[in-house]
């Protein structure tokens, strides 16, 4: 038997080998053919269920974050993007800030809580993860950048 990854060291992801060839062989004739592109499938699966996290993260984000910042007027955060790692240990989460004049000094307020924030995550996603991810913030200034491109064509 030949063992498909070095990552995953599981039972489950040996790929029988058909008697007297040196491949495995595909489609319905014989040997098995849910492994047959075994790290394709156990890849595209993690990148889902990382997918399906980040987007729940980036909901329960925001709703902190709009709850948050409803009792300072004229401020605006909003959640433009999450990345999680594929050990589902950290989470990235990209921020805009309106006003953009503000953005340093709702980053450093928002790093200075990043612990309480995490903890509010966690009251409110503790039936769908085991592990809290560590939280990282940064700006996302795309929008900033695309305005300064458009005065440029402007002038």
């Amino acid at each position: 038997m030949e063992e498909k990854s070095e990552e995953f060291n599981s039972p489950w992801l040996i790929t029988p080998l058909p008697k007297g060839r040196g491949e495995p062989r595909s489609g319905a004739g014989g040997g098995l053919s849910f492994f047959k592109n075994n790290n394709k499938t156990i890849t595209n699966m993690q990148e889902t269920r990382q997918n399906r996290i980040a987007r729940l993260l980036q909901k329960e984000l925001s709703l902190i974050f709009q709850s948050q910042t409803r009792m300072m007027h004229g401020v605006m955060v909003s959640v433009t993007k999450c990345r999680v790692s594929p050990d589902l240990s950290i989470c990235t989460a990209y921020l805009s800030i309106f006003p953009s004049d503000k953005g340093d000094e709702i980053m450093k307020n928002i790093n200075a809580s990043e612990k309480t924030i995490r903890y509010e995550l966690g009251t409110r996603v503790r039936n769908q993860l085991r592990i809290i991810p560590e939280l990282r913030f940064f700006i996302d200034d795309s929008l900033d950048y695309i305005e300064h491109i458009d005065s440029l064509l402007k002038k």
